[in-house]
């Protein structure tokens, strides 16, 4: 199983970024972000809210350089289909390590969810005390804004990126306030069959039964990568609340 139309990454410069009318959006409520490419201008239509009561959960991670993504640091700008593996630049929610908690809040995480009756589970989380224990402790250690050394990300404890509920502007503020900042943009997805654009930016695995499930599939999942001009990445993730991050070899939920 797979996208109905392929997978791969749109690269360029910011051109414009807009958003709906939350009144007036019908089933879903997106962000429009426009980049500039070889090509031409690439849209990404942003998923973040729906009146359907489904409910959405972004994440945002922010540790990050150029050299934690090697492969697509590499391309050229423009659109470039993308493999589902794990070397060709494709991105997994579950499996990539540049997205994995540290093992500590990990387990921290799963043992206050299983105190909860009726059990939560503990990938659709808002911050919780862990997550601002851990940032306040990050601060300290680190320095407010210093980067975390690449030959430690991996090891690192104590790294912290919780899932909070989106209510639409909510996702689309904490992107809007980074694309200006950008010297280049990743959006990762599934390409329009019409016209130049990407969507299904969002997790696409993981989808309970339904008609969604048919496209779930492992590696290739969608996102915004901000590049910053000092080298600093910052992946921004969303994700459906119906969808699991416990799949198996097929993207399906365990």
């Amino acid at each position: 199983m797979a996208l109905d139309h392929g997978y791969g990454v749109a690269i360029g410069t910011f051109a414009s970024f807009t958003r709906e009318d939350p009144s007036a959006f019908g089933h879903w409520y997106h962000g429009k972000l426009r980049i500039d490419t070889p090509a031409g201008q690439y849209e990404a239509a942003l998923d973040v809210d729906t009146p359907s009561g489904i409910g959405v959960s972004y994440r945002l991670v922010t540790d990050l350089t150029t050299a934690s993504i090697p492969t697509l640091a590499a391309l050229g700008n423009g659109f470039t289909p993308l493999a589902s593996t794990a070397t060709s630049g494709a991105l997994d929610y579950v499996r990539s390590p540049i997205l994995q908690d540290g093992w500590v809040v990990t387990r921290l995480r799963w043992w206050l969810v299983a105190r909860r009756k009726p059990p939560l589970d503990a990938q659709r989380w808002a911050p919780t005390a862990v997550d601002r224990a851990v940032g306040w402790l990050r601060r300290r250690l680190l320095g407010r804004g210093q980067r975390i050394r690449p030959r430690w990300r991996f090891r690192l404890r104590w790294r912290s990126f919780p899932w909070v509920s989106s209510d639409g502007d909510n996702a689309l503020d904490v992107l809007e306030q980074r694309l200006s900042q950008a010297v280049r943009i990743y959006i990762l997805g599934e390409p329009y069959t019409t016209g130049l654009g990407v969507h299904n930016v969002h997790l696409n695995q993981g989808d309970p039964p339904g008609p969604h499930q048919a496209e779930d599939g492992i590696w290739q999942d969608g996102a915004v990568i901000i590049q910053l001009a000092g080298g600093g990445v910052t992946i921004w993730q969303v994700k459906f609340n119906t969808q699991s991050l416990n799949t198996n070899a097929q993207g399906l939920p365990l």
